[in-house]
Formats: C-alpha cells, sequence, structure tokens
C-alpha cells in the first residue's frame, strides 16, 4: 500500500521520505505521538488500514474497520504559540475538502468544527493535538489526525451509526482509490498555509453545512437551542439563543435541528 500512495503522490513532496504504513495501530494519533516524542521531523506522516483503539473528539471511538477507509495522521512542529492554531482544524477541514475532491470529483462538506461530511452525514472527523513546551510556553509539536469512511456500504456501519454515517463509495456511487485519496490528503496537508488565516477562513465558511442552521449545542449534560449566525477567524461559532443574545462558542458539539 506504501508503495501505491507514492506512485500518487508528487516527487516534489518531502513527506515522503517521512511515511509510514501500518496494517493495524491502536490509533494513528497515538502511534505518531510516539515518534514526535523521539524526535522525528515535521511531516512524519502515518496512515493505517485499521484502527483498533481511533479516537474523536470529546473521547469519542471512531469506527475504523480494516480496509473501509484511511487513517491518518501528520505531525507537525509550527513553534508558535497555540493561540495562532485556533484555527488548526478548520485548516484541515478546507484541505480535506480539497483532497476528495481531486481524487473522487466529489466535494464534502463541514459540520462545525471538525466533522465532514457528505448527504447530511458523517463522511470523516478531525481530531487535533497540541504538546506545549512548558518552559516557553510554545507548541512543540502539534498532531492532526483524520478517519475518512470510504468503502462501507451502510450495512457495514455498526448499528448505532448507520443512519447519521457515510463512505465516499455510497455518496458517489464510485469506488474510491485508497492510495489516491490518500496520496491527496498528504499532498493537501503538505501545501496547507496555516498563516493564510482569513483566506482559510473564508473558505471554510463557504464550505460549512452549520451556518444559518438551528441547532442543538451540546455540553456535557446540557442541551441549548439557538442559531449558528456566523464563524470567527480562530474557529468559534456565533450562535444567537432564543431570548436574543448572541455568544462565540468555541466548545461542544452541535447537531442541526431538523425542520418538524
Amino acid at each position: 500500500m506504501k508503495n501505491q500512495i507514492l506512485s500518487f503522490l508528487s516527487t516534489e513532496c518531502p513527506w515522503r521520505d517521512t511515511l509510514y504504513w501500518y496494517p493495524s495501530v491502536d490509533s494513528t494519533n497515538t502511534q505518531i505521538k510516539k515518534l514526535a516524542e523521539a524526535g522525528a521531523p515535521e511531516g512524519t506522516v502515518v496512515i493505517a488500514a485499521h484502527q483498533t483503539g481511533g479516537r474523536g473528539r470529546m473521547g469519542r471511538t471512531f469506527h475504523s474497520p480494516n480496509g473501509g477507509g484511511i487513517y491518518l495522521s501528520v505531525l507537525l512542529r509550527p513553534d508558535c504559540p497555540p493561540t495562532e492554531l485556533m484555527h488548526l482544524t478548520c485548516a484541515v477541514g478546507v484541505c480535506m475538502c480539497d483532497a476528495i475532491a481531486s481524487a473522487t470529483d466529489y466535494r464534502p462538506q463541514i459540520k462545525w468544527i471538525n466533522d465532514l461530511q457528505a448527504k447530511g452525514k458523517k463522511l470523516g472527523g478531525i481530531l487535533t493535538e497540541l504538546s506545549i513546551n512548558p518552559k516557553t510556553g510554545l507548541v512543540d509539536y502539534a498532531i492532526v489526525g483524520i478517519g475518512i469512511n470510504c468503502l462501507q456500504e451502510q450495512g457495514d456501519f455498526p448499528e448505532e451509526i448507520r443512519d447519521i454515517a457515510i463512505s465516499l463509495k455510497t455518496a458517489t456511487g464510485k469506488t474510491p482509490s485508497l492510495p489516491k485519496v490518500a496520496a491527496e490528503m498528504v499532498q493537501a496537508l503538505w501545501k496547507m498555509d496555516i498563516t493564510q488565516k482569513k483566506t482559510i477562513m473564508d473558505c471554510y465558511r463557504k464550505n460549512c453545512v452549520t451556518i444559518g442552521q438551528e441547532i442543538n449545542l451540546i455540553r456535557g449534560e446540557e442541551i441549548r437551542q439557538g442559531t449558528a449566525l456566523d464563524i470567527s477567524d480562530d474557529g468559534s461559532l456565533l450562535v444567537r439563543f432564543p431570548d436574543g443574545h448572541e455568544e462565540w462558542i468555541s466548545c461542544g458539539e452541535v447537531s442541526c435541528r431538523k425542520a418538524n
């Protein structure tokens, strides 16, 4: 599989030399963290055919069946304050939309803040983790993990997520090339320029299905209803609540409420 991925990856991409492929890992983020702690350089990429402990936001698991998708993590070393990376997940979301469009001619959408969607269902997710140097307060490294459902039929998903998940195969009606999708993901991440915040966030807003929707904002046991109005350049969501007041939300989970 590694050689197949490299065959689709530009020969100019320096990350070719630091790309690792595994038949199975517990989590690509966990695997790449070990490499980061051992001094691996920026652009180290871990791709797996299977995750036994795939992770999402808020401690959730990410269904990662053998051969069903692309499970990829990349190591970044931006050497900046963490406040300058508030939009990193959004930047990766835009990159993944670009990558999937290049690989399949189908462009997914984004649900705030880290979900990729196709036809109103979850196509993939992004998990960003930072390690801060306690002496300098700067980011020692950032790990970005992405999982994309590629080959599953609807019946392949666990029953509890069957109605809300989708794969590229189902969304497009065509069987995608896993090596090509993986290569386009690596290529897009290599070309990503996180300093171009305004350009990134303008594109993120255009691709985000959450803006303008009636939503449920979920924080632990608390559920608040509101309307999503806008997204700031640091990725925060502006929500108007029923009493008329507005808040910028930077954490929590959002689900769109269907009209009755």
